[in-house]
């Protein structure tokens, strides 16, 4: 006897709207302040091909998301209006949902009147950023007065890194890429000073330290820590408290820290369940910087301080007991 077909489950697409919200919320996304310069537009989501702007919580999803991911542009459109335009989604690149109500005519089960329902319907949508062959109307313009003035401390650090992961500057957000060993983040006169663009990249070189071939966190695990959970929360504690003594030893004044807003919220939202986290977190976080400054403290004073002796001068980083790195890990961390 053949099997009857399985029937498709319908999509909750109110579900799917306020598990969004809150993860946003969970994560602490009433966005603080952002160092990085966005484009030129006013940040009112809109269409490309119809210039209209969006309406209703899609103007709340759709700029949270572009905020999120790092999109200077407001403008999204959909599969097939990028084609429209030229252009084309790039591979790879992930959909944004927009709702719309519809009327549907149909009659009363009771009265047998007709009736006229709203329904809500979705579609999804890229931004303009996801595309290729397309250019932003609001992309931003180039000002010969943003200039960028390295530190030179902070830069010493970076150019010394041993066994350093490639620097691409690219687009609005910083994220560390496991696939290809690259922290990715935008051009330095995108920040509002020298300060905060330091401070990010000590953020994602702390998260890149993570990986098998250097000191092996687990962030490149065949089954890496889901988001939200304990262990994905303390590697970001761990990222925000490295970035912290890297500051330190680059001379960044404190309120520079990109790390003291989230490192506040991580450590309210995890101490309650971990009473070791912070100890742990910090441990972890000064191996990471250490392993950054190309440092090794095998061991400390009583005071928790580093010990006399100094360190070697060229320090071999130990990768022999890397695991294999055949898995290709594509997640981006931030």
């Amino acid at each position: 006897m053949a099997k009857r077909p399985t029937k498709k489950q319908r999509r909750d697409i109110y579900q799917e709207i306020t598990d969004r919200i809150l993860q946003l919320l969970d994560q602490g996304t009433v966005p603080w302040h952002n160092p990085i310069c966005r484009g030129s537009g006013d940040g009112w989501p809109k269409n490309l091909d119809t210039q209209k702007r969006y309406r209703g919580i899609n103007v709340f999803l759709l700029a949270i998301t572009a905020w999120e991911k790092g999109f200077g542009s407001d403008y999204w459109l959909t599969f097939r209006q990028a084609g429209k335009q030229g252009g084309k989604i790039r591979k790879g690149e992930k959909s944004s949902l927009v709702t719309f109500w519809k009327l549907f005519e149909t009659k009363d089960k009771k009265t047998g009147e007709d009736v006229t329902l709203p329904v809500l319907r979705h579609y999804n949508v890229f931004n303009v950023e996801q595309c290729e062959g397309i250019e932003a109307p609001d992309a931003p313009e180039e000002n010969s007065e943003l200039t960028f003035t390295p530190l030179e401390q902070a830069e010493t650090i970076i150019c010394n890194y041993p066994n350093a992961p490639a620097i691409q500057h690219e687009g609005y957000q910083a994220r560390y890429r496991l696939s290809s060993d690259t922290i990715l983040i935008p051009e330095p006169k995108r920040f509002e000073d020298a300060e905060s663009y330091y401070g990010t990249l000590f953020h994602e070189a702390a998260h890149n330290t993570g990986i098998s071939k250097r000191l092996d966190r687990g962030l490149d695990d065949e089954s890496p820590a889901p988001f939200g959970s304990p262990d994905y929360s303390k590697e970001e504690l761990v990222a925000e408290m490295g970035a912290a003594f890297l500051n330190a030893t680059a001379g960044i004044s404190p309120p520079h820290h990109r790390a003291i807003g989230r490192l506040h919220r991580q450590l309210e939202k995890n101490l309650k369940g971990d009473k070791r986290l912070v100890v742990t977190a910090a441990g972890a976080a000064q191996k990471a910087a250490d392993w950054i400054l190309g440092s090794e403290f095998s061991t400390a004073n009583e005071n928790g301080e580093e010990p006399s002796a100094p360190p070697p001068e060229n320090p071999v980083p130990q990768t022999s007991n890397s695991k294999s790195s055949a898995v290709e890990i594509s997640r981006d961390i931030v």
